[in-house]
């Protein structure tokens, strides 16, 4: 029997139910039970692959090509269970289902309305392609009271009277703020938005109530009585150092125990966490420390990079060693000098993004380091920046460039209108839409036997996701390797390049993909551990 876990947040947004769903799944599975994790978004968009990520942070991508919210990162990143299509869903892509139906006649001419069609739909996504799973957790995006939010809030509270008693769990996220002035921790803001919660009909059967410092007994007591929740139900989720403790903090004020009692689970085994206590460990007894440049267009926003910054510290935590983040906007590199920002870091990323702002900043970033033998890690865009460098400078095609930014006569990066997956031919206009028309998903790729890349992976053979509609022309192959750039990965047929090297540099690589979609801290991806070795070398020497 699959038993239904539905969070939702109040007060604020950015409390972190992302992150408080992903612990809490953990701390099931440490307990041996399966779970799978799910993200409600109420925005109109049909999926965040049109946002920018400066609003809304980076767009997380499944092996199966759905673009999702980050938060499908998170519940990654701590379960290991990989997120797929039917694990993320958004307003826009409920409505755009349900008009679909209405102009093929599905409803026989009856008036479509909100209840009970969007919220049935809603309902039918819940439930669907569970898998037999012991726990489903489904976040819902936003705060309570948004308006946009009420259908999401409607269904669930549909859920919880049409399946079977004790087969759901209702968690209500809130803010308990501290006065300085007044020296006291405010409970009124959680009153209220858990009055707001109960005037839809939902009564949660545990409050999770962030705070920058421990809750006294006499206000938690306090909210249990005007939250009409037991007092066990009232869970303090304090500040951690790192989020990778947070499922072990959250034992200890025993939200996993709550949650079992509230389905009538009463001989559950204590949960496992050695691999927590290990990974923390490793987090805060470094044996050293490396910066890592990250060259970048959307740093304003860290969030658009999370599954990024999460990577490094994976491979941190495979090194033992603590990594620093030096966030530079690519833009600097395009008026100012390169060395005086780079000179003092131990290896230099360039990630992803779109468009031409910055792009010259990102070829700077990766001349400084390939020319000084600074490690280099150029992700999908940072790639194709890398070979342009490359091209220019050490293959002499001046005019070097990517269509993207324009017609140009040297169109070493172009735009892709036509791959294989799956053995069928997919292919894309240059005029066409920009949602869900990328290279998505997983792709399988072929090393070159005795690259320092199939090296590192130890295999000639990977898949990775990818999230891309702009590839490194083919044709320029032949010039490039004859200058030195080695194409160490491409597509299985050959015909689409998927990594590039330079074997006279201590660690110079470009990938295609975005390897940091895989990386989960018990399971540091191969390239970001070896890269952040590579650092490590680099800063002895320095």
């Amino acid at each position: 029997m699959t038993r239904y876990i539905f969070i939702t947040g109040g007060v604020v947004s950015s409390l972190g139910k992302g992150l408080a769903s992903a612990a809490l799944g953990a701390l099931l599975q440490a307990r041996g039970f399966s779970v799978r994790l799910r993200k409600l978004d109420p925005y109109l968009n049909v999926d965040p692959g049109t946002m920018s990520p400066i609003q809304h942070g980076e767009v997380f991508v499944t092996d199966d090509g759905a673009e999702t919210d980050l938060d499908l990162g998170h519940y990654e990143r701590f379960t290991g269970v990989p997120a797929a299509r039917s694990d993320n869903i958004t307003t826009g892509r409920i409505y755009q289902e349900i008009i679909a139906r209405e102009r093929r006649g599905d409803y026989l001419g009856g008036t479509v309305q909100v209840i009970p069609h969007v919220t049935d739909a809603i309902k039918e996504f819940v439930l669907s392609d569970a898998g037999g799973v012991d726990f489903v957790l489904c976040e819902i995006g936003g705060t309570v009271g948004d308006i946009e939010g009420l259908p999401f809030f409607e269904a669930i509270r549909q859920l919880g009277n049409e399946l079977p008693r004790g087969q759901t769990c209702f968690i209500h996220l809130t803010l308990l703020p501290f006065i300085p002035s007044a020296g006291e921790m405010k409970t009124k803001p959680t009153q209220h938005s858990v009055k707001e919660l109960r005037s839809i009909g939902i009564q949660p059967d545990i409050l999770m109530c962030r705070a920058d410092r421990a809750i006294p007994k006499d206000e938690r007591r306090k909210i249990a009585l005007f939250c009409n929740v037991r007092e066990t139900g009232v869970i303090q989720a304090l500040d951690v150092d790192t989020i990778y403790d947070v499922p072990h903090a959250y034992h200890l004020e025993g939200l996993d125990a709550e949650v079992l009692s509230v389905f009538g689970i009463e001989d559950s085994p204590e949960p496992r966490l050695a691999q927590w206590h290990n990974i923390t460990s490793a987090i805060r007894e470094p044996e050293g420390d490396v910066t890592i440049a990250i060259v970048g267009k959307y740093t304003g926003l860290k969030d658009a990079y999370k599954s990024l910054t999460e990577a490094l510290v994976h491979g941190g935590i495979a090194n033992r060693v603590r990594v620093n983040f030096e966030w530079l906007e690519s833009e600097i590199f395009e008026t100012g000098d390169t060395a005086y920002y780079l000179e003092e870091v131990n290896g230099i990323l360039v990630p992803g993004g779109f468009g031409e702002r910055g792009a010259h900043g990102k070829i700077a970033a990766a001349n400084f380091a390939r020319t000084r033998n600074v490690p280099y890690f150029g992700i999908c865009f940072g790639m194709q920046m890398a070979v342009i460098e490359a091209a220019r400078n050490m293959a002499g095609i001046e005019n070097a460039g990517s269509t993207e930014f324009g017609p140009t006569d040297e169109p070493v990066v172009g735009l892709m209108t036509e791959w294989m997956k799956e053995n069928e031919l997919v292919q894309r206009k240059a005029n066409g839409d920009l949602g869900g028309t990328m290279r998505l998903g997983a792709y399988d790729a072929a090393l070159k036997a005795g690259s320092k890349v199939a090296e590192i992976y130890g295999s000639t053979a990977i898949s990775e996701r990818h999230r891309h509609r702009y590839e490194v022309n083919m044709g320029y192959r032949e010039k490039l390797e004859a200058a030195g750039l080695l194409f160490s990965g491409t597509s299985p047929d050959g015909l689409l390049p998927e990594v590039v090297e330079l074997p006279s540099h201590p660690w110079y690589i470009g990938v295609q993909y975005h390897p940091e979609l895989k990386s989960k801290p018990f399971d540091p991806h191969p390239l970001f551990s070896s890269f952040i070795a590579a650092a490590v070398e680099q800063s002895r020497l320095v």
